[in-house]
């Protein structure tokens, strides 16, 4: 049974308020929080509204003086901190690394569905086991579940970097890491959970191609599919093949002999993957006439591209989780709509779960969600994720540096905001969330178009402006100097990457081209602008 996400029906704020003032009076509540709080930036939150940074907990009054002012729920960083009160948001990368303690190892399934969020939970935690790992897990509160690894099981060094000074970088390649390792299995019993096709178009309301998806057998990342369509001269025989050729009545002149014109003979699917090229081995026709090949030119090929459904679609480990200073609920802490409380479970009771029984917070049984892990538990898993994170980064700067010749001819003359993307347009007129992935999609599409420092500039600061609130002048303008240094240019991620612009809400139509400045490139050769 799935909780509402707008709280149990005849719920009102008056009465979880109430809820509120008589939960959190419980001693061994109160134990609880304060242990998870020791070392953490601790934020309250009241119903829909946090207050201020940077704040923690000490003692039980603290709890009680904030509930009492209104506090619905309590949500803590992953990062450990020297003395969370001393933290800036000014602060530059540096200075946060010397600040910080420690971090853990936090995964968040967010799903709308909580069979799936049960699902994935039982995956997850059983690769953990598979690679000896202890955890601790939670109910989110509303229909999600949170997995914990201690700071601990990590070695203080690795590579010769310290282990503290790599947040986010080294656990958002775990998560990565462990979503590619389980995500077959988890495609495949996810579709037994949704059912059949007609079955997930009524329940979601989303087309099949919303939902069906293909995975790079190479790399693991997204594939997009194509048509390819195969023409054939009837005269002379030649034929050639064209990837996404879009089909009119107007017929292509043979250039063999201009003796009549191409007609189609043959369609096929074909895959791309987004992240390595890796291109789906397409079946040559044998003919007599000349073949042209240039639809593989530059890409590797595999057979087992293979379509099916997308569990992540529905619900996966979210990534946004993993980020500087982000906070999740605590363990114990009330969800603010739906009065359940984030209570620990064990791995036996995911399954079983019901949380309008089991989340009651009147009823809640009281467990440690931190596990006592030992020094390099997590050392295995680890250094398989760096590996494979650093495998995957070697097959697309492969992709990247052929795609750079082609965008380091741009030049800045010419190109006027018209130009832009309508995703990039959209985000120009301000955030009020994700505002520094929004900076960075912003900084690495005005640099790889070869903006002058001084429009750069002027031009975020303008976009920062509109934002609700603005980000901190110190982090824009480090941000900034940062980029104008870089001699390696960074792209903008490509739409496909859900932590971007599906995320930010500027995507209202999934665009035809890969990413925003394949846009651009268009136009510029359209308007005969590009050279």
């Amino acid at each position: 049974m799935e909780a509402k996400s707008e709280g149990r029906t005849g719920d009102s704020k008056e009465r979880i308020k109430k809820i509120t003032n008589l939960y959190y009076s419980n001693k061994k509540v109160q134990e609880k929080i304060l242990d998870f709080a020791n070392g953490r930036e601790v934020v309250p939150r009241y119903f829909e509204s946090f207050g201020k940074r940077p704040d923690t907990l000490v003692y039980p009054s603290d709890i009680i003086g904030l509930v009492k002012k209104g506090a619905t729920s309590f949500h803590a960083s992953e990062e450990i901190w020297e003395d969370p009160l001393q933290i800036n948001s000014d602060w530059n990368r540096g200075e946060m690394n010397d600040a910080r303690k420690s971090w853990d190892l936090v995964i968040d399934i967010d799903s709308k569905y909580l069979d799936l969020s049960r699902l994935l939970a039982r995956l997850i935690l059983k690769t953990f086991d598979e690679f000896g790992i202890r955890y601790g897990i939670k109910f989110s509160g509303n229909k999600g579940f949170h997995i914990i690894v201690s700071g601990k099981a990590f070695p203080e060094e690795y590579n010769g970097q310290l282990t503290r000074d790599m947040f986010p970088e080294w656990p958002r390649a775990m998560c990565e890491y462990i979503m590619s390792y389980v995500r077959r299995e988890y495609n495949r019993k996810a579709k037994e959970v949704m059912g059949k096709v007609e079955t997930i178009k009524s329940r979601t309301n989303l087309s099949e191609k919303d939902f069906m998806k293909s995975v790079c057998p190479n790399c693991g990342g997204p594939a997009k599919k194509g048509m390819l369509i195969t023409l054939e001269c009837p005269v002379c025989k030649f034929n050639i093949k064209r990837k996404d050729m879009k089909i009119t009545n107007r017929k292509l002149i043979c250039p063999q002999n201009n003796c009549g014109g191409l007609e189609i003979v043959d369609k096929e699917d074909y895959f791309q993957c987004e992240n390595c090229n890796n291109l789906s081995s397409i079946n040559k026709r044998e003919t007599s006439g000349r073949y042209s090949d240039t639809y593989t030119k530059d890409a590797s090929r595999a057979e087992n591209f293979e379509e099916e459904m997308s569990g992540e679609v529905f619900g996966s480990s979210d990534l946004i989780l993993v980020a500087p200073r982000h906070l999740f609920r605590m363990p114990y802490s009330l969800h603010e709509k739906t009065a359940l409380a984030s209570i620990v479970l064990e791995k036996e009771e995911i399954e079983g779960f019901d949380p309008l029984r089991d989340a009651d917070p009147l009823r809640a049984k009281i467990k440690d969600f931190l596990p006592i892990n030992k020094s390099n538990e997590a050392l295995k898993l680890l250094s398989y994720a760096l590996d494979w994170k650093k495998g995957n980064e070697n097959e697309k700067e492969k992709v990247e540096r052929k795609n750079y010749k082609e965008y380091e001819k741009i030049s800045v003359k010419g190109v006027s905001e018209d130009m832009f993307p309508k995703p990039i347009k959209k985000l120009l007129k301000g955030l009020k969330d994700g505002k520094k992935r929004g900076l960075f999609v912003l900084l690495t599409f005005l640099r790889t178009l070869n903006f002058s420092p001084e429009y750069i500039n002027v031009k975020i600061r303008e976009w920062n402006k509109l934002n609700e609130p603005p980000l901190k002048e110190g982090y824009v303008k480090g941000q900034i100097e940062w980029h104008l240094k870089q001699r390696k240019q960074i792209m903008p991620p490509n739409y496909a990457n859900d932590n971007f612009y599906k995320d930010l809400g500027l995507l209202e139509d999934m665009p035809r081209a890969k990413n925003p400045i394949s846009e651009v490139l268009y136009k510029f050769k359209k308007s005969s602008i590009y050279p």
